[in-house]
């Protein structure tokens, strides 16, 4: 998971083998994923009003994650992802204010298909899979709206059920509980609906939905998705009118995404992806637009 510019929204996954998707590794083989992300907004909610971004304009996010997925079973998958991140903002008069940049958050996590059966014109599969992550380094997390992260750790819970039509149409849905534990400010006192006299932050936990739709092309070498997601705190305060947003902070969000990957014939295992993602609706969110272009290789790693 990585924090959107401290209006979290979470990283999004780009589906190549991923904790949120069908796709298993076979035995002893291992994907390495490159992605990059570029994401912007100049219009955020404070609590259930949207406002625009006048002092700071246009924020600006990067990220580059390196993940890799490895096949332990024909039904077991471990992950690891490590992103770096770059963030700014440009002023009207062709400046920029500060960001922050640096590694986020290590994530480690497994997949594991629990169920697999013909039913009807198709196929049900049905997943589980956790993840946890937590800062690999001494970011400051209180930095709104520039902050890498929201320096706490995580724990995801999801359970996945994926659906394919025997003509190569499919659909998924995901739903997840997201645990986050407490973020250290640089700061000894804050408000969040009352005076707290200490640096230490709740975060709050939040409950996810993903739904997706796609199909798969040119001999299951191309699949085109589209997707809605939609993230609900279950506690948190709301942006006070004028501040900036911290930790605290109850974070929904709905977002709309488009997703394409292309597997190579002529080189085997070679994989690229593109994603596109628009934040539609929110409440202590930004108005996120982002772009995602990735590579993927998969090898095995048993000598023949």
């Amino acid at each position: 998971m990585a924090c959107t510019l401290g209006l979290c929204v979470p990283f999004i996954y780009s589906q190549a083998q991923s904790p949120i998707d069908e796709l298993l590794m076979p035995k002893n083989e291992i994907c390495f994923l490159l992605n990059y992300e570029y994401g912007q907004f100049d219009q955020y909610w404070e609590g259930d009003f949207l406002r625009e971004n006048q002092t700071i304009a246009t924020v600006q996010r990067r990220t580059a994650m390196v993940m890799a997925a490895y096949g332990i079973s024909d039904r077991l998958d471990a992950y690891l992802g490590l992103p770096y991140v770059s963030t700014n903002s440009t002023i009207p008069n062709g400046g920029k204010f500060a960001g922050a940049s640096g590694i986020q958050d290590v994530s480690v996590g497994l997949k594991y298909k629990a169920y697999e059966s013909t039913l009807g014109k198709g196929r049900l599969s049905l997943f589980g899979s956790l993840l946890f992550s937590t800062p690999a380094s001494n970011y400051l997390s209180d930095y709104q709206p520039y902050s890498l992260g929201l320096g706490s750790p995580q724990l995801a819970w999801r359970a996945t059920g994926h659906y394919e039509f025997d003509q190569g149409f499919y659909s998924r849905l995901v739903i997840g509980y997201i645990w986050r534990g407490y973020t250290e400010a640089e700061r000894e006192y804050y408000y969040n609906d009352g005076s707290f006299f200490t640096p230490w932050m709740d975060v709050p936990s939040s409950w996810n939905i993903d739904l997706t739709v796609g199909k798969w092309f040119l001999e299951r070498s191309l699949r085109f998705e589209i997707s809605y997601s939609n993230q609900n705190a279950t506690s948190g305060d709301d942006i006070r009118a004028y501040n900036a947003p911290q930790p605290t902070n109850q974070v929904d969000f709905s977002r709309l995404g488009a997703f394409a990957q292309y597997y190579f014939s002529q080189v085997k295992g070679l994989g690229v992806l593109a994603s596109i993602n628009q934040v539609v609706s929110g409440r202590n969110a930004p108005k996120m637009t982002s772009f995602g272009v990735g590579i993927t290789y998969q090898f095995s790693l048993k000598a023949k």
